[in-house]
């Protein structure tokens, strides 16, 4: 049992904190930065915090700390404490409390780099003292593992302790720079694709689904170039290596990019907005989901 009535007495709410700023780092040099401790502080009181509670919290290894099961129960026991003391926090406070703390954010790589980043300043200007953590990235993360605080994704995850609705759907097109054009000629039909370089994923390293749609467009394709980034796709396309399957909310930003056969190549995705249940109600949780809804509004043209 991880906890009895006898040891809940002797915790305080500074070792919870200290127990989620380790979870959520992964490391205790990184936690203490948070907390402004050292990290053989941090390394005693948990050591202190496990022995209240009877059970290990984490596996330790010279990568960081990873939580154990224990751990990962206690982490929605302390987490919602935590929403808890922000709420009477923010209630006290009146709606001038000041909204603080990290807030990590997975999301594709395309909507992190060209949607979030970009527009980052204004999160700040509104909220100076929350600290947005962006892993853009082509793998899935995990919420339940607590990988990320808040994830944007490309499918509905399956049923649990997770808050899930759609953000938006997007859409992918087949683009060339207009130097490569010039050089090798038009792309005049789906026939002519197959005869020219292409840019794509590594497939080993794609465990989205939804990312798996090359040979639906071109039979037996074999890129010339590929990469886990899409970003870095992108700008190989720009560069002029041949043809690649762009988003469209980013390709059509760069003048160097022309989009090719519209009515023939075109690919309806969609955006989804996770939260983890405990996790809602938490002010700097809300004000980041605030902030992507935000951005989703003021750039709906482009998806």
């Amino acid at each position: 049992m991880l906890m009895g009535c006898a040891i809940m007495h002797s915790w305080r709410w500074d070792d919870l904190r200290l127990f989620l700023a380790v979870s959520r780092e992964g490391r205790l040099i990184a936690a203490g930065r948070v907390l402004g401790l050292d990290h053989t502080t941090v390394a005693r009181r948990l050591t202190a915090l496990e022995g209240a509670i009877g059970s290990r919290l984490f596996d330790r290894s010279p990568r960081g700390v990873t939580l154990t099961g224990a751990g990962l129960a206690l982490v929605a026991f302390a987490e919602r404490m935590e929403t808890e003391v922000e709420a009477a926090a923010a209630a006290l406070g009146g709606q001038d409390a000041r909204i603080s703390g990290t807030v990590r954010l997975a999301t594709p790589d395309a909507f992190g780099t060209y949607i979030v980043a970009p527009h980052a300043a204004r999160l700040h200007a509104l909220h100076p003292h929350l600290e947005l953590e962006l892993a853009p990235q082509s793998r899935l993360v995990s919420l339940t593992r607590r990988e990320a605080d808040i994830a944007v994704t490309l499918n509905r995850p399956p049923r649990g302790r997770l808050l899930t609705r759609k953000l938006t759907d997007y859409r992918l097109g087949l683009y060339a720079s207009a130097d490569y054009l010039a050089r090798c000629g038009p792309i005049e039909d789906m026939r002519d694709i197959a005869r020219h370089p292409l840019v794509w994923y590594i497939d080993e390293l794609i465990d989205m689904p939804e990312l798996r749609f090359l040979d639906q467009i071109v039979q037996d394709a074999r890129p010339a170039f590929r990469s886990s980034s899409i970003v870095a796709q992108q700008h190989a396309v720009a560069g002029g290596l041949g043809l690649g399957i762009l988003h469209v909310f980013a390709a059509e930003q760069d003048p160097r990019l022309v989009r090719l056969l519209p009515e023939s190549v075109e690919v309806r995705r969609s955006y989804w907005l996770v939260t983890h249940a405990d996790q809602r109600d938490m002010p700097r949780i809300r004000a980041v989901t605030a902030f992507l809804d935000a951005l989703i509004q003021d750039n709906r043209m482009r998806f």
